[in-house]
């Protein structure tokens, strides 16, 4: 989904999210950090192009947004937000509910995963994306992602990191909130293990995107 604020020049974009249930999309807290009225934000679900969403997607208002109470700008831990929708949200081929994984679930173990959204597609852009853009990621050992060189302690354990060691492909601002999902190695369905949460700059080698883990904060949510 797209989360969006009137006074946002273009596009209106502000964060990404995914629907977890028809009234409930799960996305990042610093998303909130500047709007002290949350009830000028809205949600396009089932978009594509956002300037042009079609006869499947849907806009709600926003109800109410959770932050989590641990949630700190400063190290960016526990950047994690539930958004509830003013109405419930009609499933379709176009809206489809996410899935967010309890603690059976192996993350590490999974091997096809994307992320997805709006953001800006070069560093030193500050415009979002018309079309929603994909890309393919590894999951990166948190241990390695948070050493020396790389993160040098900055990461939680409620972090996983994903992307390339050698940068290249990454999330970018306009990408918060949204989704690191991967599929499941036994199946055709998908889980979404992350929310896109921080990096330093976007695509650069030894500085991969930061998510917040979805399965660690699976009760929570």
């Amino acid at each position: 989904v797209s989360i969006q604020h009137p006074w946002i020049p273009d596009l209106g974009h502000w964060c990404g999210g995914s629907l977890i249930s028809t009234q409930w999309v799960l996305t990042a807290a610093h998303c909130f950090e500047k709007f002290e009225n949350v009830s000028l934000l809205y949600v396009v679900i089932g978009a594509t192009q956002l300037t042009q969403p079609g006869h499947g997607a849907q806009m709600r208002s926003v109800k109410q947004v959770i932050m989590h109470q641990y949630y700190n700008p400063a190290d960016m831990s526990y950047d994690i937000a539930l958004v509830q929708l003013d109405h419930p949200v009609q499933c379709s081929p176009y809206i489809q509910l996410a899935c967010v994984p309890d603690a059976k679930l192996t993350v590490s173990n999974l091997q096809n995963c994307w992320v997805a959204g709006w953001g800006a597609t070069t560093a030193r852009a500050q415009d979002s994306s018309d079309h929603l853009q994909e890309a393919k990621v590894q999951l990166i050992d948190v241990k390695l992602c948070n050493s020396s060189g790389w993160y040098a302690g900055e990461i939680h354990s409620h972090n996983l990191c994903a992307g390339y060691p050698q940068g290249t492909i990454d999330t970018c601002q306009g990408d918060s909130g949204g989704p690191l999902m991967c599929q499941d190695n036994k199946a055709d369905y998908w889980w979404v293990v992350g929310v896109t949460s921080w990096g330093k700059g976007c695509a650069r080698a030894k500085q991969p995107g930061v998510y917040i883990s979805t399965q660690y904060f699976y009760d929570w949510i």
